[in-house]
């Protein structure tokens, strides 16, 4: 892949599915991300066909009826005001399913990612207490990590989470990355990040680049805003807050091996992570 336009900026969205990047674009061979948006009590189907999907409620409630053999229902679900005030709700439809999302009263804004899928398996609701939350990194590094589908959950390709930096905060720090080969310390999966800020008006700053020797270098450095996207098929990939604005990015992965946490830091800053507990101690 040479140099390629990764960023994806936000744009008016209609009614039921959208398709933001996937498949195709920037680089990526598996990985999908789009958003289903509805109204008051408005309707949406869809079908998964040879694909796995997650959906992840941003704001609002919904109904999801899924078909895949059996039927199964979950009603009510998701209902935060906004991403930044709780853990999200998710939902993990299978492949070969059919289902329908019936928005509450005040709509819903749901984000989906999707890859390919060989094994059948049974929908499955991750509500906010399911989720596991951790404070990684420390002082201006520091975050919080939502893991919704992680290694714990039986899916075949997807691992999804939200990460909320505080004003000014860095994330993805040391930097690392995940397209090479080397298990269990690293395994090739392609990553989309999708972001909100607070207050609306603020952006982040994402940062994608290859490490040194790659056959294919490039580095680029992206404004993100609200409701942009980045795809990022190979590199390290940092990501910062503007001062005085709280930044959330909702990330999926997918590879043809699914192993969290295999991804290796950018040698020359992986520093950071043996002065993590120095910083602690000190500010504690």
């Amino acid at each position: 892949m040479g140099m390629v336009n990764l960023h994806f900026r936000a744009t008016e969205l209609g009614e039921g599915y959208t398709r933001i990047v996937g498949p195709g674009d920037a680089g990526l061979r598996l990985l999908e991300f789009g958003r289903i948006i509805l109204g008051r009590e408005q309707v949406y189907r869809g079908e998964t066909g040879e694909r796995e999907a997650a959906l992840d409620i941003l704001t609002g409630s919904c109904t999801v009826e899924v078909e895949c053999g059996e039927t199964f229902l979950y009603r009510g679900i998701g209902g935060r005001k906004d991403v930044f005030s709780s853990n999200p709700t998710m939902l993990y439809i299978p492949r070969g399913s059919a289902y329908r999302v019936s928005a509450g009263v005040l709509g819903v804004d749901a984000a989906v990612f999707s890859a390919p899928s060989e094994n059948g398996r049974r929908p499955l609701l991750i509500e906010p207490k399911d989720v596991a939350v951790a404070s990684v990194g420390a002082w201006n590094w520091r975050r919080d990590v939502r893991t919704g589908i992680g290694s714990g959950v039986d899916v075949d390709r997807l691992i999804v989470g939200e990460t909320v930096n505080p004003p000014g905060n860095w994330s993805s720090a040391p930097p690392h990355k995940h397209d090479r080969r080397s298990p269990p310390v690293e395994v090739p999966m392609e990553e989309i990040y999708f972001y909100r800020v607070k207050p609306p008006q603020g952006f982040g700053v994402q940062v994608v680049y290859t490490a040194p020797g790659d056959e294919e270098p490039f580095e680029a450095a992206y404004v993100v805003r609200s409701d942009d996207a980045v795809a990022i098929p190979r590199g390290y990939h940092p990501v910062a807050a503007l001062p005085g604005y709280q930044l959330y990015y909702l990330w999926g992965l997918a590879g043809e091996e699914r192993l969290y946490g295999a991804w290796s830091d950018d040698p020359a800053h992986s520093w950071l992570r043996s002065a993590e507990p120095i910083v602690k101690e000190a500010s504690g």
